[in-house]
């Protein structure tokens, strides 16, 4: 077991039955998993940046992403329905809490004038999304390697009922938000 999973069960919980008022630990929120997604449109163009991205994305999660493809044809973007547009990775069990510690305690704080992540990112069922403009904010990207820089979404999916649980829980694994 991670030692941020168990973080999570030694001082979290706790908190979070005395903030709620859990009658049951069943009832404490904790993450499902962590989805992370790069949707790169200028793969229509050139494939070679898909691969890039695929293997990048392996490097941050460790491990293997899938391919997206895209559902529909737009004549407009010159896409058409099947065409590889991105690649996506679902984390869960110890892979996702090592990745939310990564993401909390070594990667948010290199970003450039950090000032902490926005509350209200929150979609109503507790889970959370954030998007990240830069890759090389991860420690395991090496910044000379890369040949484009590319963003990628985070969606942390929690059991959480209400965002005011899954907002709380995500401030008390360290998520830095303003205020």
């Amino acid at each position: 077991m991670s030692k941020f999973k168990e973080f999570y069960r030694e001082q979290v919980v706790p908190q979070l039955v005395e903030t709620f008022q859990y009658r049951n630990r069943m009832e404490v929120p904790k993450l499902e998993k962590v989805v992370l997604n790069m949707g790169l449109g200028e793969a229509i163009q050139n494939i070679k940046i898909l691969d890039s991205a695929v293997e990048e994305l392996k490097l941050i999660s460790g491990q293997q992403p899938v391919i997206t493809r895209a559902k529909k044809s737009i004549a407009a973007f010159k896409l058409r329905a099947g065409m590889p547009i991105g690649c996506r990775v679902t984390l869960r069990r110890d892979r996702m809490y090592d990745f939310v510690n990564k993401l909390v305690n070594i990667a948010l704080p290199r970003v450039r004038d950090f000032r902490g992540i926005t509350a209200k990112a929150m979609d109503g069922q507790g889970n959370y999304s954030l998007g990240i403009k830069e890759q090389i904010i991860f420690p395991e990207i090496d910044y000379d390697r890369i040949d484009k820089i590319k963003g990628l979404n985070v969606t942390i999916v929690t059991t959480a009922k209400t965002d005011e649980e899954g907002k709380e829980l995500l401030r008390l694994l360290g998520m830095p938000f303003k205020n």
